[in-house]
């Protein structure tokens, strides 16, 4: 595994965890301007959990906060972590209900990217739709999926995961929108994934293992769901007979360059 150069913050004895001014700031900054990106671009499930989190604009929300919404509304809980965790803990944690939250921000020169998902990304990108029923059993099912899969397999499955629940797309009846949380936590990218600049494909599940990306680019291709229902129905279907499809077809070209040395 990879390693860290950022320090989760630790819980009092009470559960608490007492971040310092300069990094409520912080949040306080990446919410308020994602928060006017968001109308027109990001999907309803989306926004219908964002108002359930009913998240402070003005300090790092606690997890128990996140927690009484998530279990009311899907059994789901967040769960502590440090800043990078392995395949097996990640899988462990999806699996038993509980999405990883590292609770370190980043720092403000890092604002617009960093490497590591930081509890910025973690809580406003993805914590609203594990409110949603069909994101939540999808993201419940892959967990339980990934647990069994072999070390090839998961990186098959890690590009799944990357092409839906981070960098996702979906058409809806009011057009097309953002349900990806890697998409919904940055603000670049928020305006780049609908411009007209990336490629924008329909969601097929075997394409999207076998489509190579980067971690430190804009993407230059998106699936986009036909609605978010999808999910739901990819979490009935036989996942691990597309993985193993796509493990004898094997990858697309890149769409990206090489990155550089």
């Amino acid at each position: 595994m990879k390693t860290t150069r950022y320090a989760a913050r630790e819980p009092d004895a009470e559960g608490i965890i007492h971040y310092p001014d300069s990094e409520h700031a912080v949040w306080n900054t990446l919410i308020e301007r994602q928060l006017k990106l968001l109308p027109g671009r990001a999907c309803d499930k989306y926004l219908d959990g964002l108002d359930q989190l009913a998240l402070p604009n003005d300090r790092i929300p606690q997890l128990g906060e996140v927690n009484r919404v998530l279990e009311r509304a899907t059994g789901w809980q967040v769960a502590r972590v440090p800043a990078l965790i392995p395949f097996q803990t990640f899988f462990e944690l999806l699996a038993s209900k509980r999405f990883p939250v590292a609770t370190f921000i980043r720092t403000p020169e890092e604002l617009d990217y960093l490497q590591e998902p930081d509890i910025f990304h973690e809580i406003f990108g993805h914590c609203p739709l594990l409110t949603n029923p069909w994101f939540a059993e999808f993201t419940h099912t892959y967990g339980q999926l990934g647990l069994a899969a072999s070390k090839e397999e998961r990186v098959y499955l890690a590009r799944l995961y990357w092409m839906t629940v981070e960098f996702g797309l979906v058409d809806t009846p009011a057009g097309r929108r953002i349900y990806g949380g890697g998409i919904l936590s940055s603000p670049k990218e928020t305006l780049y994934s609908l411009s007209s600049e990336p490629e924008q494909q329909a969601f097929d599940p075997l394409e999207a293992m076998r489509t190579p990306y980067r971690i430190d680019i804009l993407q230059p291709l998106y699936f986009v769901l036909p609605d978010l229902h999808r999910l739901f129905e990819l979490a009935r279907e036989d996942i691990m007979a597309l993985v193993r499809q796509a493990m004898r077809l094997g990858l697309h070209q890149p769409k990206f360059p090489p990155k550089a040395a």
